[in-house]
């Protein structure tokens, strides 16, 4: 098992094995009902939930979402096999829906709030009472206890305490939720189960990775692509920039084995990423140093512009122009090869609903999903041919997916006089507090003048869809920008 991963992401990635290694078989068609079988196999007990049954109908359902359906959407009484008859490279994947929970697997965890453990002393100086603007907490038998119909959540008793005896009981899909689009529901067929408001939702993938349950899972494109693998459509990847720090192998071993899977050509989107930088430059400058707007942030985090569109209307006048990395690395494409399949390879989930709006992006396919065709198809890695190459891509564009990596990018292509102008401000890692940061810039209490916005800790390399952690990602992209850019 990847240590990177918990136990429910550790179930998400057996199962795209399991689909890439019975396609490259040859066996899909046929043994797509097998799939949950040859994870849990017939005799072995459930290891988290009530039965083996209940664990290998939730990973049917994965199944389903790798295949490119809306779970809660179809039919459940037809076989895997009908699905992978009748899904096809052209399969309509424009639902707006890319994220679905599943009921079976949704704990229904208890109403977030707050409790006082038995830590608690009854002591003389009742700090938590004291602290309580509501009234809801009192001392009963010698112990504190909180009225949960007056208490309004706000935490102040916790912090009071001095023996940290009073604990937070969190939802986790909610608490990670940084606009509330996520919440139990309090009526109909998904009564006290999570559902999300897609109206709210800005894709950022960050229930993906907090429910412990795995039971927030994502509409993807990977069979459609791996049908496309063994079709006469030429394939091209567009591997985004963060991909230099995951897998652990050159960027020349990577490259042999992605085109080992069926693909004609690799194109780094860091290409993308200096044609996005010397543009938003060029924007900072008319737009901040020339006509004196009072700041502009950048615009290469889907997530970020879609918060921005549907909570923070006030701000977008201050949000770039420019298009994405993705784009621009697309278009180079479509230019070369005007017929051929473009894929972006991607870090999150933001950058599926993103391409959902770009014609000249095909599909997207996640690095998990890589890993699982190269494992499906016994690439290893080490093994592969260190391909030999050039870039003419800068050494900040090589780092665009990192904390700080877009403004330096940026900062390249800005004169000696406009550098020394700029007041800069990154801003990574989407919570509510953030949300109210950003707010308050658009009221006039920005004190930067160009400020990165990242929806994930760490940039692009703190996507939900990354396989290796922070840390050694953004040291091994580093790494990559010094040895092989310009």
């Amino acid at each position: 098992m990847n240590l990177n991963k918990n136990y429910s992401e550790h179930f998400k990635t057996e199962v795209l094995e399991e689909i890439a290694r019975a396609f490259y078989a040859g066996t899909l068609e046929k043994d797509a009902n097998r799939i949950p079988f040859n994870i849990i196999p017939k005799g072995q007990e459930a290891t988290f939930r009530c039965c083996e049954y209940k664990e290998r109908a939730i990973l049917r359902l994965r199944a389903l979402a790798a295949f490119g359906y809306s779970v809660n959407e179809i039919d459940e009484a037809l076989p895997l096999t009908d699905y992978v008859a009748q899904n096809n490279p052209n399969f309509d994947h424009s639902s707006n829906k890319l994220l679905t929970i599943l009921r079976s697997a949704c704990k229904s965890c208890v109403k977030s709030r707050y409790m006082v453990s038995e830590i608690c002393q009854g002591c003389l100086s009742r700090q938590c009472v004291r602290s309580c603007p509501f009234t809801s907490v009192s001392v009963n038998n010698h112990r504190a206890q909180i009225n949960q119909d007056t208490c309004k959540n706000c935490g102040k008793c916790k912090d009071a305490c001095p023996y940290g005896a009073i604990l937070k009981i969190t939802v986790p899909c909610e608490e990670s939720c940084p606009v509330s689009a996520i919440k139990k529901a309090d009526k109909g067929a998904d009564k006290d189960t999570a559902v999300i408001d897609h109206s709210l939702c800005i894709s950022c993938g960050k229930c993906v990775k907090a429910c412990p349950f795995g039971a927030v899972i994502e509409r993807t494109q990977f069979l459609s692509v791996l049908k496309l693998t063994k079709s006469n459509k030429k394939l091209i990847a567009l591997m985004a920039p963060s991909i230099a720090g995951q897998f652990g192998v050159s960027m020349g071993k990577l490259k042999t084995a992605i085109k080992e899977l069926g693909f004609s050509e690799v194109i780094e989107v860091a290409l993308g990423a200096d044609v996005t930088a010397e543009n938003e430059a060029a924007e900072f400058n008319e737009r901040v140093l020339q006509k004196g707007e009072r700041f502009m942030t950048t615009s290469c985090c889907h997530a970020y512009v879609r918060l921005v569109q549907k909570h923070i209307p006030e701000l977008v006048p201050f949000v770039s122009h420019t298009a994405t990395p993705m784009h621009y690395a697309a278009e180079i494409a479509r230019k070369k090869n005007p017929h051929a399949a473009t894929v972006f390879i991607s870090p999150c989930l933001s950058k599926r609903k993103e391409a959902q709006k770009d014609n000249l992006v095909d599909f997207v396919l996640s690095f998990e999903e890589l890993e699982a065709m190269m494992k499906g198809k016994n690439i290893n890695l080490k093994d592969c041919i260190n391909e030999q190459f050039k870039l003419a891509i800068t050494k900040e564009a090589l780092t665009f997916g990192t904390f700080g990596g877009v403004l330096n990018a940026v900062k390249r292509y800005l004169s000696a006089a406009a550098r020394q102008k700029v007041r800069e401000e990154h801003v990574a890692g989407f919570d509510k507090k953030t949300i109210l940061k950003l707010k308050s810039y658009a009221k006039g209490h920005a004190k930067a003048n160009l400020i990165e916005v990242m929806c994930c800790l760490g940039g692009c390399v703190g996507g939900c869809n990354t396989v290796n952690n922070i840390l050694n990602a953004t040291n091994a992209i580093n790494d990559y920008a010094q040895k092989y850019g310009k």
